[in-house]
């Protein structure tokens, strides 16, 4: 054989190993690498090379968060009512190496994990606990499986109770006692409705009568202020009368004869009985006399 072709047939097949020596991570991944069957090294991102067949990149791992969905679970409940009960876990990878030499398929160890735990839990509550507080199920449920998780190189991030399906019997009586809730609220409603209704006409009256009381307050206030007035100007009337009279310089004689007038007029109305003023009195008797004297 031509030594050339020996040559390059030699190249090609180091180029082919040294090919296959360099290995390129990607992001959020890692490479188990082991030497002669031992664990040499995790391969981190970036640009690696190998030692050709005695190095072997023994697991490919993906350090991003998994979801495992586990098939429903029959628990049994403090006051003995069996149900299913599926569960949802979140999970990631923090240690390559205890995920690849800790345990044996891990998700089915935690599958397992996870259905004893949560039959240890809800064996510990009632019925309606159990529907009531799905929060405290899932944090416990996270506490113990972060912490048993540990060993393998796994963090759980979360748990979430997915469903929780009682027999049908509980199912029909939870559906009759919400629908009895329903018709309890809405009557309570009601008559909550008719109860502010009533107040509210009670207080349309109250303020009516109130109003009414100030009406007939303001009227019966201004009629009195309205008689006062007309008090007060006859009042006034009188005194600047009284007060002309003094002015002009009119002597009593005078002022008896004008009483004497108005006696005079108030005699000719329809009065039966006339109470005369001792000084009117004496007037008409001298004028009574005046006139005798005259006729004689």
């Amino acid at each position: 054989m031509d030594p050339v072709v020996v040559v390059i047939i030699i190249a090609a097949i180091i180029v082919v190993f040294a090919v296959t020596c360099i290995k390129v991570v990607p992001q959020a991944t890692t490479y188990i690498v082991e030497r002669l069957g031992a664990y040499k090294t995790t391969w981190d991102t970036g640009f690696h090379v190998k030692m050709p067949v005695i190095d072997r990149v023994a697991r490919k791992i993906s350090l991003k968060e998994k979801v495992a969905d586990f098939a429903p679970q029959a628990v049994i409940t403090k006051d003995n009512v069996t149900m299913q009960i599926d569960t949802v876990l979140f999970y990631q990878i923090i240690d390559p190496k205890l995920f690849t030499y800790g345990i044996e398929r891990p998700i089915t160890a935690i599958e397992n994990l996870s259905a004893t735990t949560l039959r240890n839990i809800i064996g510990e509550l009632e019925l309606d606990q159990t529907l009531t507080s799905r929060d405290i199920i899932n944090s416990k449920m996270r506490e113990i499986l972060d912490e048993a998780t540990d060993p393998w190189g796994i963090k759980v991030n979360r748990v979430e109770l997915k469903n929780i399906i009682p027999p049908r019997e509980i199912q029909v009586a939870m559906e009759k006692q919400m629908k009895a809730e329903r018709e309890k609220r809405e009557s309570i409603l009601i008559a909550e409705g008719q109860k502010e209704a009533a107040i509210r006409v009670a207080e349309g009256e109250k303020e009516s009568a109130i109003l009414r009381a100030e009406a007939k307050k303001e009227a019966a206030i201004r009629e009195a202020e309205g008689q006062a007035q007309a008090i007060l100007a006859v009042q006034e009337a009188t005194a600047k009368g009284l007060q002309l009279i003094k002015d002009v310089g009119v002597d009593e004689a005078v002022i008896k004869m004008r009483s004497l007038e108005a006696f005079e007029k108030a005699a000719n109305g329809q009065a039966t009985k006339i109470i005369i003023p001792s000084e009117i009195a004496s007037i008409a008797g001298l004028a009574t006399s005046v006139k005798e004297i005259a006729k004689s």
